[in-house]
């Protein structure tokens, strides 16, 4: 039997366009791309784009891919009628820094699903990204840094 755990690469999502999906997480979290996956110049064809892509962390780290499919069903959470099936949980230090970042994820595609920032114990917002998967970015004591 194995004593090792196996360790997770990276979290993948789906959607009708990836590139466009890869550039918001990229510039909302900082990331860069694998080498290789990089956007081509503009009028260049873009296979990686019409494929796979994978972010990773200033470390070098695969954190997040991204998968082009021909058809997907939004989520359409908070009604079950689509489940969100996954979402990411992301977190900031201050309720400033939240405010901030909901500017931020607003500017680069998200939308707001649910607004919980003066909530006493855990101010949250509840975004869809671009291809409409929920994220949340809430206050947390123990955000690194």
């Amino acid at each position: 039997m194995p004593t090792a755990h196996p360790a997770l690469r990276a979290v993948a999502l789906d959607t009708t366009d990836a590139r466009r999906l890869a550039e918001f997480y990229r510039q909302l979290l900082g990331y860069s791309y694998r080498a290789g996956d990089e956007p081509p110049a503009p009028g260049q064809p873009d296979p990686r784009g019409a494929d796979w892509l994978v972010l990773r962390d200033d470390r070098g780290v695969a954190c997040l891919a991204v998968q082009q499919v021909d058809e997907m069903a939004t989520p359409t959470w908070p009604d079950p009628q689509v489940p969100q099936q996954l979402h990411l949980d992301m977190t900031v230090g201050t309720t400033e820094e939240l405010h901030a970042q909901r500017e931020r994820a607003c500017e680069l595609g998200a939308s707001v699903l649910a607004d919980r920032s003066a909530d006493p114990e855990e101010p949250l917002f509840v975004f869809a990204d671009p291809a409409g998967h929920p994220f949340c970015i809430f206050v947390s004591p123990d955000h690194p840094g």
